[in-house]
């Protein structure tokens, strides 16, 4: 079933993102100049049920498929790739939050299943061991949204081992540090932690979260692998920003086209080169978006293990290339008017650039898992 024939009684997440796009894109010169969403953005896709999709049906959430987020985080994206990277990460934390131990996850979860979790995925901060908990400090960077957020997933070592911790908002400072040059509304600023306690229910190590292994995980989306899915939460609002460069591009031209005739008319060479250059392009955003589709159908069937984590992987990392290089093109032959400081043109090329640049999406790491699984295998005989 198509996400646009489910039930009448609830909406479909594309219909809802359709809707919050409208507002998000009147709201992204804003956003851009602020270096954070605005509030109604923010709260729109909170409402929509980005934050709870994959939240255990226990605590309120829908513990859904990968599949369904593929269309909305990419409409989202295709008017404001901000909007679509901050709904793609909070469901995305939702996810990782739910392997926490239950009473950990009670207690994120008590006010409903739509709290605003934000990540800060690397291990840059240290946890010491104390009666019933653990004190946790460090400086984490490029932690996006969370100026808005309720509580924070943050990664610490307990000695050499990464660990997870759940931090509410009152516990955590935050630095205004963001100051990028593209991903600007995604306001990914820095949090910062002071020997702040946490409890145990609050804390699991991060190999929980890499292997799929959930406390009495039920859903399926809750016992995938981190690896086999990790790039789809960075590169679907990539997708919507090509899409949405590839609709402007295409709306340009088509006037540019249709202009006038005599002396200043698109001669007949110039005119195939623009068809080209349409055509490789929507054809790279295509190919793109069927290994994202790929990605999360492989993930949705229980599927993701051995090979297929690090094709999940490869394939995140090779759509999004796919997305930069027909970006680039189509940039590249959009003229002047892309360049200026209010055209979408531009703001959508920086994005997907920011976006691509992202350590969860380089190539070499994927190629390595799943090449290297292949290699295994065939050695094996």
């Amino acid at each position: 079933m198509s996400e646009d024939t489910m039930t009448q009684e609830r909406p479909s997440l594309t219909a809802h993102a359709r809707r919050i796009a409208e507002l998000a894109g009147k709201r992204a010169a804003d956003a851009e100049q602020q270096r954070r969403l605005s509030p109604d953005v923010v709260d729109a896709v909170l409402r929509a049920g980005f934050a709870a999709h994959f939240v255990p049906v226990a605590h309120g959430g829908r513990a859904a498929t990968f599949g369904e987020l593929v269309e909305p985080v990419a409409v989202l994206g295709e008017a404001c790739a901000s909007t679509a990277w901050y709904a793609s990460l909070t469901a995305s934390l939702g996810r990782m939050a739910a392997y926490l131990p239950d009473e950990g996850q009670a207690e994120l979860w008590s006010d409903g299943p739509d709290a605003l979790i934000v990540g800060a995925l690397m291990p840059l901060g240290r946890a010491e061991k104390t009666p019933g908990g653990w004190h946790v400090s460090g400086t984490w960077p490029f932690v996006s949204v969370v100026d808005h957020s309720d509580w924070a997933l943050i990664c610490a070592k307990v000695g050499e081992e990464p660990w997870f911790f759940a931090v509410p908002r009152q516990e955590y400072g935050i630095v205004d540090s963001w100051y990028p040059m593209g991903m600007r509304g995604t306001g990914s600023n820095t949090l910062v932690l002071d020997g702040v306690f946490v409890p145990d229910a609050r804390a699991c190590t991060r190999a929980a979260i890499a292997a799929g292994l959930g406390p009495d995980a039920e859903a399926i989306c809750h016992t995938v692998p981190m690896r086999a899915v990790n790039g789809l939460a960075f590169a679907l609002p990539m997708l919507g920003a090509a899409r949405g460069a590839a609709a402007v591009w295409t709306s340009w031209t088509a006037g540019r086209l249709a202009g006038p005739t005599g002396q200043n008319a698109v001669s007949s060479q110039d005119r195939v080169v623009y068809e080209h250059t349409l055509a490789r392009a929507t054809g790279e955003i295509d190919a793109a978006q069927l290994l994202l589709e790929r990605v999360a159908a492989v993930a949705d069937a229980g599927s993701a293990t051995g090979v297929l984590v690090g094709r999940g992987a490869r394939d995140c990392a090779l759509a999004a290339e796919l997305l930069t290089a027909a970006t680039d093109r189509l940039f590249a032959s959009a003229g002047t008017r892309a360049q200026a400081q209010d055209s979408p043109m531009q703001r959508l090329w920086r994005d997907v650039h920011a976006a691509g640049s992202h350590i969860g999406l380089q190539f070499g790491p994927g190629a390595a898992l799943y090449a290297g699984e292949l290699l295994r295998r065939s050695n094996d005989g």
